[in-house]
């Protein structure tokens, strides 16, 4: 297999900054970070990187809602994405952000290389505006009817229900999804990317096999039925960065995110003497660009991030890897079964290899959806990894050490078996480096069994025990050893920890050439295990952990939005009036004015005071819910209207003789009712 040394950049999509790193998004790192770390055992130049996705609208209103600063927030889950991917072992040489330095003057570069070559245009388009919010509204955040099946609470672009798609303005009943209020329409200049003048470059590249067929045939449908401009801005109040030279105009997230990946890479190259920026995206640049997305994304990185690209005056992508989606149970994620596992959980539970082995083993190079079976996955990771791979170092080890002092065999028994997998190296090494991971497991567990069979047949634990053959003993082992030690190597870019203990058995750094030939006379290290075997009991664990996440969420949720709904009712709807009553009955109740002499706080009690009330002629006690709103010293000498003819109520602190009248929902939301200037104690509201 050819060798020649490559510079290489691979990017993986940039997740958005309000939200967690779940194991869907890990299928895409995995799958990258498999694949660079193949490429650094070929010894090519190799820059891996990723970022926070951190602008738009849903961060803006998440800040809020957290009542933090945007930088802030990013800056939080900044750290949490970079711990969670550095617990799968994903080997960036650069994370960073989109809200940064770098890619605010590349996007304002780019934007005007665009502008000053015709491609950015303007015109006054018209959308729904929140009034109290006083901000335009984004289809997602439109709420309403659908206009095709009638369903409610949709979405303002799509029906969940029908599947039906429609402009915003069509819904029934529109409501902003940010305040409740009913949306208006209102005017404001936009400016767009003029993508149709692309037409014809985006049909060649599409075609040139910088993608999969399929998604090639996808983007073709949409070019062929015409492209439409594109609209990069937004209004005020917006998270991004602003449009130079246009005030209260932002450029929409989608514009900067991708050019997110040059700022990364010039932030890395910042850092690093041998790493030029221009050497990776200027026109005409001989390093390869890749990258790693899911199938929902296809078209901002097939059609707009080249054009953008090429309008601008750099170099396009060499190629744009898409996969599917991550399936759990051949189900969608869930979050209410627990399904839908965050990166997080996962570690509290599972050793991150496992699932890198799991997902690599099922992935190819096609744009198919990968499922998850978590039976299948238990099973699996412990029939190959635990037994087969490990068990395969562990069984012969022993030997080596108990009876040879750690010592290999001075000469290599078996050159032609051990050929054999050396000979695999091409075939492997080129599923590899085509994305066929799946079928890079497959040749390599084949050879796994090969070697397990040997170990079986030559049964060194018998010949253990048979006189003089102790040398025979020592030479199947040694093969044993060196099997293992080629399996790993290979295995390297999947397993890097277990790779990492493996050298520390081995003594000595595995790499991809330097397996070619076997160890003979090398001391290897006293056995200690490599791999853990995977217990149901933890995935159940996990899973439980993430379903009751989602129930203590989904509540916190429902009591959020029922606070919120109340909030906006008037205070009939918050509490109806009561069923009606006679005059008569009415007439039995006897309100008098009562003026407040003395108000004391009882240590034992939570939420009475205990009030001495004036009714002119006479004194009551009167014990009242209200501590939570009034300190005593604001209450006295303050007339109020008290139940005089309510009967006495023996209780823990003594008798109370009336009732106090206080309106509001309770807490601190309570005030006392006081009669106008003039009301004498003792006399009767009539």
């Amino acid at each position: 297999m050819a060798n020649e040394e490559r510079k290489i950049l691979v990017t993986c999509a940039l997740p958005y900054a309000n939200g967690s790193i779940h194991l869907g998004h890990m299928m895409e790192h995995i799958q990258a970070d498999v694949w660079v770390r193949y490429q650094r055992m070929r010894n090519h130049t190799i820059s891996f990187i990723c970022a926070d996705d951190t602008h738009g609208t849903p961060v803006m209103l998440k800040a809020q809602e957290l009542g933090i600063a945007p930088e802030d927030m990013i800056a939080k889950v900044n750290q949490e994405h970079q711990r969670d991917f550095a617990g799968f072992n994903i080997s960036f040489d650069n994370y960073h952000t989109t809200h940064s330095e770098e890619n605010r003057e590349l996007s304002a570069h780019i934007y005007t290389q665009l502008k000053a070559k015709g491609y950015i245009t303007s015109r006054t388009i018209s959308q729904l505006y929140d009034p109290e919010k006083e901000m335009f509204l984004p289809d997602r955040f439109v709420k309403g009817g659908c206009p095709k099946c009638k369903a409610e609470d949709q979405y303002g672009d799509n029906c969940d229900v029908c599947g039906a798609t429609y402009d915003t303005t069509d819904l029934i009943n529109p409501k902003s999804a940010v305040s409740g209020a009913v949306p208006v329409m209102k005017d404001s200049e936009h400016f767009f990317f003029d993508l149709p003048q692309f037409a014809d470059m985006l049909k060649q590249w599409t075609r040139s096999g910088t993608l999969q067929n399929e998604m090639a045939n996808k983007l073709a449908e949409w070019i062929d039925s015409g492209l439409n401009q594109w609209d990069i801005s937004r209004d005020a109040p917006y998270f991004g960065f602003e449009i130079p030279g246009e005030p209260g105009k932002f450029f929409y997230v989608w514009l900067d995110a991708p050019i997110g990946y040059m700022g990364t890479f010039k932030n890395l190259c910042a850092r690093r003497d041998n790493l030029n920026f221009d050497e990776y995206w200027a026109e005409g640049s001989d390093a390869e660009l890749y990258h790693f997305i899911g199938k929902d994304i296809l078209n901002f990185h097939g059609c707009f991030w080249p054009a953008m690209l090429e309008g601008a005056g750099y170099r396009k992508p060499t190629a744009v890897n898409v996969h599917g989606y991550v399936t759990v149970n051949g189900a969608k994620m869930s979050k209410s079964k627990g399904t839908f596992i965050n990166a997080e959980t996962y570690l509290k539970h599972l050793d991150p290899e496992c699932l890198r082995y799991y997902y690599t083993a099922k992935l190819t190079n096609k744009v198919d959806d990968l499922d998850l079976n978590l039976d299948d996955f238990v099973q699996r990771v412990n029939s190959d990894v635990v037994n087969k791979l490990v068990n395969l170092a562990s069984r012969n080890a022993g030997f080596i050490s108990k009876k040879f002092a750690g010592k290999l065999a001075a000469e290599f028994a078996e050159p032609e078996l051990y050929q054999s997998f050396v000979d695999a190296a091409d075939s492997i090494g080129n599923a590899y480096e085509n994305r066929e991971f799946g079928k890079a497991i497959r040749e390599i567990m084949a050879l796994a069994d090969v070697a397990n069979r040997y170990v079986d047949e030559k049964a060194p634990w018998v010949l253990a025990k048979e006189e003089g053959k102790e040398a025979e003993v020592q030479a199947v082992c040694s093969v044993g050893i060196n099997l293992f030690r080629i399996l790993m190597a290979y295995l390297k870019p999947v397993l890097p920890e277990l790779a990492k203990r493996a050298e520390g058995f081995l003594n000595e750094e595995l790499t991809w050439n330097g397996v070619s030939q076997p160890l003979v006379g090398h001391e290897i290290s006293k056995f200690k295990a490599l791999f853990q075997r995977v217990d149901p009991k933890h995935v159940e664990a996990m899973v439980a952990e993430e379903k009751a996440n989602f129930e203590k969420a989904n509540k916190a949720k429902l009591e959020a939005e029922a606070k919120q709904q109340k909030a906006q009712q008037s205070e009939l709807e918050k509490e109806p009036i009561a069923p009606e009553i006679t005059f008569d009955d009415f007439a039995k109740v006897d309100l008098r004015v009562a003026k407040i002499v003395k108000a004391e706080s009882l240590k034992e009690a939570k939420k009475l005071l205990k009030l001495t009330l004036d009714l002119g002629s006479e004194t009551r006690q009167v014990f009242a819910g209200i501590k939570s709103a009034y300190e005593p010293e604001q209450l006295e000498g303050k007339l109020t209207v008290m139940v005089a003819n309510l009967a006495p109520r023996k209780m823990k602190f003594g008798v109370s003789e009336g009732m106090v009248l206080a309106a509001g929902p309770g807490g601190d939301e309570l005030w006392i009712l006081s009669p106008d200037e003039g009301a004498q104690p003792g006399m009767r509201i009539m």
